[in-house]
């Protein structure tokens, strides 16, 4: 008896580089988690407000490590 499972799905974080307004981080994150693109860009915005230096530190992080799609 085998409990393997196949996953047919192959979805990977990727910037997204049709639709960026910056450098595509919040796009490619809309995308993945399938969210509309303002609501993650809002929310960037807003722990950028709150918590300015964790969140510039990870944008610049996740714009340099993160693969572009297109």
């Amino acid at each position: 008896m085998s409990y393997e499972r196949n996953y047919s799905v192959n979805k990977t974080l990727s910037k997204d580089t049709l639709n960026k307004k910056l450098s595509g981080v919040c796009s490619g994150i809309a995308k993945h988690y399938e969210l509309p693109r303002l609501v993650v860009r809002v929310a960037a915005i807003f722990a950028l407000i709150t918590f300015p230096i964790a969140t510039g530190v990870a944008y610049v992080v996740a714009s340099v490590l993160m693969p572009s799609k297109y």
